[in-house]
Order: C-alpha cells, then sequence, then structure tokens
C-alpha cells in the first residue's frame, strides 16, 4: 500500500541506517539502541492496526515515564493517527471529559490506573478498545501492553499517501471551564525550537536528561525530539526527585535538563554538598527561574541557565541566551511578541499588560471542537497567552504574573474549573471559586473561597477529603476559606482578581501547616 514517512520518522531511520547500534535511550539501568527503538515502534503500530485503528483515529495514552509510552506515541504517529497524552492524575469528570472530547478509540494505561480509567469507560462512545500495562486482560480491559507488541517488526503497512492531519492532541488547562485539546493547523514549524536547541550547543552522542512528565510538551517535545533533532542520547527519569536529581546526572552523563517552575527553588533548598559542582551538566534550559536564585544556582552547581518562554497552546518562543537576569528573553524564528492592554493596542517598554505573539504562517493551531474559543485567542491576528509580561528598551520580555483564572503549581497546570466542578458537588457546599495566590517556590498555591449552604458546618480537613479521588492530587487546594459571599460581576461572573489580591488571610486554613496529607492517587 502506498505509504508517505513524516519527517520525524524519516530523521529516526536515518538514525538507524547510519548508527544503528548507538544508543539513544537510557531509562533505569538500560539502554536502548536507535535500532532496538525503531523495532519496538514498528512492532507497537501494527499492534494498532490489529486493533483496527486508521489513519486520523485517536490513541490516548494515560501512562507514567517508561520506554513504552515513547514507542507508543511515535507509533500512533506511524500510522498517521493522532497521540493524546493524558495526565496519569486525572480522574473523574476531566479525564471523562478529555477522553469524550478528543473522541479517543483507544486508551493504553498504567495498571495503577485502571479504576480511574474504568470508572468512565461506559461514558466514552468513541472508546473501542482499553490496553493495560503491568496488569492483566478481562473486566473491562481488552488487551495487554505484552499483546500490543506481539506483533511483526516491519514498517507499518497503512496508506498514508493523503495528509491526516496534525499528529497529536494536547489538553491545556482551561481558565474557568474543561480542558481544552490543541491541535496544530499546519506542519509544525521546526525553527524556533531549533533556535532553542542550537543555544545549549550539545553535541551529538551527548545526553540530555529529562524527569519531567511525558505527557506534558516540554519533555516529549524539547527533551524527546530535541535529543532526536541533536542527534544526541535521551535519558529518562520516572519522575522528579530532588534528593536523587544530580546522582541521575552523574549516572547517565548528562550534559543539559530542562527545568519548569519550583524545580530550581527545590534544587537549592536541598541541604549543600561538598559535591554540588561534581556534576556532568553544562547548562540548564529554564522556564521562569526566579531571579533571586539565577546567580546563586549556577555558582553553586556550576551550571549556565539559558532561560526561555514557550506554550502548548500556540507555537512562539522567547529565548535569552545572553544571561539577562530574571527576562525570558527576546523573540525567535520570526515570531512577533508584543505586550497589549486591554483594548488590544500595544503598550511602550515598562508597561504591562498581556503578552501577546503572531506566527508568519498566521494562526497555526486550534481548539478542539472550540471555534469560539480559538477565534477569541487568535483575535486580531495575534495569539492572546493570557500571561502578562513586561518589554525592556532592549527588546527583552519579563513574566509579570497570569491573567487568566488559572493555576501553575509546581509544574502542573491548574484550571479553577477543574476544582470548583469537584468542590461544587459537596452538599454542604452553595459554591466556590478557586484562584491563584503567591507560593514561596515561586509559582502559585491553590486557594479556595467556599461559600456554604445555610446552616450548614464543614470542616477544611472534611472538605479535602471529598477532593482526594475526585481530582488531580496536584490540584487539592492547600488553602481554604469559608466566606459569606462570592464578589461577581453584574453578569455573576465571579472576579477572580478581588480574591487574589485578597490572598492568605488570618481567616485561611493552610492544610500544610495543619498536617493534613494529600494522597498521591
Amino acid at each position: 500500500m502506498a505509504r508517505v514517512q513524516g519527517g520525524l520518522e524519516q530523521l529516526m531511520r536515518l538514525r538507524v541506517a547510519t548508527h544503528p547500534n548507538d544508543t539513544w535511550l537510557k531509562f533505569r539501568d538500560t539502554e536502548y539502541s536507535w535500532q532496538q527503538t525503531l523495532s519496538n515502534i514498528q512492532r507497537a503500530a501494527n499492534g494498532l492496526l490489529a486493533l483496527g485503528l486508521q489513519p486520523g483515529d485517536r490513541v490516548a495514552i494515560m501512562m507514567g515515564n517508561r520506554p513504552e509510552f515513547l514507542w507508543i506515541h511515535f507509533a500512533v504517529g506511524f500510522i498517521g493517527a493522532l497521540s493524546v497524552p493524558v495526565n496519569t492524575s486525572q480522574r473523574g469528570a476531566t479525564l471523562q471529559h478529555i477522553l469524550t472530547d478528543s473522541d479517543s478509540a483507544v486508551i493504553v494505561f498504567d495498571n495503577a490506573l485502571r479504576d480511574a480509567v474504568l470508572a468512565v469507560r461506559d461514558q466514552l462512545p468513541h472508546l473501542r478498545a482499553t490496553v493495560v500495562a503491568d496488569g492483566a486482560a478481562g473486566g473491562g480491559v481488552d488487551w495487554t501492553l505484552d499483546r500490543l507488541f506481539d506483533h511483526p517488526d516491519r514498517e507499518p503497512e497503512v496508506d498514508l499517501s493523503e495528509p491526516t492531519g496534525p499528529i497529536g492532541m494536547s489538553y491545556t488547562s482551561g481558565t474557568t471551564g474543561p480542558p481544552k485539546g490543541v491541535v496544530a493547523t499546519a506542519a509544525p514549524d521546526m525553527a524556533p525550537m531549533l533556535t532553542v536547541l542550537q543555544a545549549l550547543q550539545i553535541q551529538p552522542g551527548e545526553t540530555i536528561y529529562t524527569p519531567l512528565p511525558l505527557l506534558h510538551g516540554n519533555a516529549l517535545g524539547m527533551s524527546t525530539i530535541g535529543s532526536i533533532v541533536l542527534d544526541a542520547k535521551l535519558a529518562l527519569g520516572e519522575r522528579f526527585s530532588a534528593s536523587r536529581f544530580w546522582d541521575e546526572c552523574r549516572k547517565y552523563g548528562a550534559v543539559e535538563f530542562n527545568a519548569l517552575g519550583a524545580m530550581l527553588p527545590i534544587l537549592m533548598k536541598q541541604p549543600p554538598r561538598p559535591d554540588d559542582r561534581d556534576n556532568p551538566v553544562r547548562v540548564v534550559l529554564s522556564a521562569a527561574c526566579p531571579p533571586s536564585i539565577w546567580r546563586e544556582f549556577e555558582t553553586r552547581f556550576g551550571v549556565r541557565i539559558v532561560e526561555f518562554y514557550g506554550m502548548v497552546d500556540s507555537i512562539g518562543f522567547l529565548l535569552n541566551d545572553a544571561g539577562k537576569v530574571g527576562s525570558m528573553g527576546k523573540p525567535i524564528g520570526g515570531v512577533d511578541f508584543r505586550v497589549f492592554d486591554d483594548n488590544d493596542q500595544p503598550l511602550p517598554p515598562g508597561k504591562v499588560g498581556e503578552l501577546v505573539f503572531r506566527h508568519p504562517q498566521g494562526q497555526v493551531t486550534r481548539y478542539h471542537k472550540l471555534d469560539a474559543a480559538t477565534a477569541e485567542a487568535y483575535r486580531g491576528g495575534w495569539f492572546h497567552s493570557g500571561d502578562l509580561a513586561e518589554m525592556d528598551a532592549e527588546g527583552f520580555f519579563y513574566f509579570r504574573g497570569r491573567k487568566k483564572a488559572s493555576m501553575r503549581r509546581r509544574g502542573e497546570n491548574i484550571s479553577a474549573w477543574e476544582i470548583e466542578s469537584v468542590l461544587n458537588q459537596h452538599p454542604a457546599v452553595l459554591e466556590s471559586a478557586a484562584h491563584a495566590v503567591p507560593s514561596e517556590l515561586g509559582e502559585d498555591e491553590v486557594k479556595v473561597a467556599v461559600v456554604l449552604r445555610s446552616g450548614i458546618q464543614l470542616t477544611p480537613e472534611a472538605l479535602l477529603d471529598f477532593c482526594q479521588g475526585r481530582m488531580a492530587y496536584y490540584a487539592v487546594p492547600r488553602y481554604v476559606e469559608f466566606i459569606d459571599e462570592i464578589p461577581k460581576t453584574a453578569t455573576h461572573r465571579v472576579q477572580y482578581e478581588i480574591l487574589r489580591q485578597r490572598g492568605v488571610t488570618p481567616r485561611t486554613w493552610d492544610r500544610e501547616k495543619a498536617g493534613y496529607e494529600v494522597a498521591r492517587k
């Protein structure tokens, strides 16, 4: 059958043709060569075809960091389908929404997530098959991961002569609504990403390390695809651990890692060690490094910080490889960045407004099934990021907070909706509003303002007990305050800015001070 390879597949096959036995992936104590990588991808691709998948179908992947995640993700692309990475912490209504909205035909998931997936399976009209890793089939589970990979190691026979559209769909937290699926409207422009990668000065055969979850664009895009583009090795950690981090870098010989949000402050809070500078890392690609620790981090660990800005919703990067402390950098790749006021008028240097940008190709992404939201985000031809920024006289941009009612806690994006939709189900709760308050780690902490039903009492502990298992563990609020009335506009929209300005008050309950523990399940 006619088949046309995509650019990434062609690049991987080139690596196999030129140095098949060289290592590409390091995981735990095992290394996988380029040839082994291609073999596993092709086995998974033929397994997906045996499940009845066709070009354009969607495959949800709800797995932790492990090689099989990568084999399946690339296999989906090899057959012209769309990969839909799903946060392993999602539960209930939000998980159901993502799987329904994406029209996922198959979901592959870790056995530890069996109950969460099966709890919503009957509400997923497009789902045709479930595949479990490290578990048995039956009871609503159709295939095991072993069965998926028990297929021939050969190029998949599928007709890709006609364009199949985007290669994947990423879900980003909504502002006050459910998560939105982001899909590309054109072939991805690699130029901005390549500029960022070149600034890191990583050489072929050197190792990039990431403990960030593969379900996020940073690990799956910048680190994983970046390593393929650079002909580098990828060392994949299972999760971020501050106490083991530098030992992992030493173990794998990593010359670079990416850092998001609170990672760098958390590493700085670790007790100093005599071997802090005795590590192979040369450069850190950071997003949101607090200016207060920038130089201290570089000095303590003997590294160079390169700061950048990017987002899943649209294609556009800022890059600061000049070492200007506190700045996200300047635009790269021909993408035009500006700072707009509330009337979408450009602001001069030194003024804070919304960060907007436009790609030379015009609109390069869309929100799945959300034409109005797409039009609003791209109004006037500029993508509106929802982030507040300031530009200096030299053209460097600086992050100044978030305009939209969403939060970012320790590298995870959280929408007010996903918290409020759970809280408001509690029989004692009349209404609620979730919002960000500053974190001592440099990002956000989650606070909820809760109005109880008349004559009913509820403790903060009981409220959080209700939250656990009904939302992602990282979304469970740290702060709870019971109030008489939530501030609203004349059209009954919550005035989140007023709540953010109030912040943590003497009436606010803090679960960390109270010793309340949130289970990671």
